[in-house]
């Protein structure tokens, strides 16, 4: 009997996760399993959900639009799935369903990869947006203790909403038009709006204030440099591009369903960014 898993979302054409799971299906020589995209249009999500057992499928990864419908509609979650009322990842256990988010672990393991050198507590971190992309960094950064996290938004009410409901224990709104103020000192600035994704108007701030050795990174990976990353390496600062946060986050749910934890390599990221377009030499 073939273990199958699947990545739900509407549209869902576009995702590269049945790329990297099936990679590592192949790499570690797992027999009769195979990771698939399945379709569901929000009006079909709780049947969809009803039936994924019957359907033989042992998991499932969760993307837009359904991460909070998703959490809404199962009854077990883990710990951080519950504190940010999303789910990306959906376990089959003895009990049922249970929901879990890995994008916060996939985001902190990218900067330990890319960015080895960086630590969380050396100073503070700036996020741009309040977004639902944001929650899961937000949550993370604040887990992983950096001294003062500080939210860049043009509204209050977002942000503050952000705060509250992931009760972070360092954070700090600054309104879009203090971006200096924010800046000034960071260890980190990472952007989670979608601001610099292809096909949306470019990121532009003034990296000036951010010290020279701050880290700064985006959770956008198309194009793969984004412009902010582009204007933070003219000033000679690191970066990490988005592509690494998809890698990772998957990892956790990959171990979950077939009892072995792959590892995020050159190989595997050379074979995403193929898909892309882009050859390894010009990342």
């Amino acid at each position: 009997m073939i273990s199958k898993v699947c990545v739900m979302g509407w549209p869902i054409a576009h995702s590269r996760s049945p790329l990297i799971h099936n990679f590592w299906i192949h790499q570690l020589g797992i027999k009769d399993a195979v990771y698939e995209r399945l379709p569901v249009a929000p009006k079909d999500l709780v049947d969809t959900l009803r039936h994924l057992r019957d359907w033989g499928f042992v998991g499932a990864n969760v993307t837009v639009p359904h991460k909070e419908a998703v959490y809404a509609s199962l009854m077990r979650h883990d710990a951080l799935a519950h504190r940010l009322k999303a789910v990306n990842t959906i376990v089959m256990t003895e009990h049922g369903l249970e929901g879990r988010n890995t994008d916060g672990y996939g985001f902190m393991a990218n900067l330990a990869d890319r960015a080895p050198n960086w630590r969380a507590a050396a100073g503070p971190a700036v996020m741009l947006g309040a977004g639902g992309a944001a929650r899961a960094v937000a949550a993370a950064l604040d887990d992983a203790g950096v001294p003062e996290l500080r939210i860049v938004n043009r509204t209050a009410a977002r942000a503050q909403t952000l705060i509250s409901d992931l009760a972070l224990k360092c954070a700090k709104f600054f309104h879009w038009d203090d971006m200096a103020s924010a800046l000034n000192g960071a260890n980190l600035l990472v952007n989670t709006t979608s601001l610099g994704m292809a096909g949306e108007r470019d990121l532009e701030i003034d990296l000036t204030p951010l010290p020279s050795t701050a880290l700064v990174t985006d959770i956008v990976y198309t194009p793969l440099e984004t412009g902010l990353l582009t204007a933070a390496q003219a000033r000679g600062l690191k970066t990490v591009d988005g592509l690494g946060m998809l890698l990772h986050q998957a990892v956790p749910g990959f171990e979950a369903w077939f009892g072995k934890r792959p590892q995020v390599t050159h190989a595997l990221r050379k074979l995403v960014l193929a898909d892309m377009g882009i050859t390894e030499d010009s990342a």
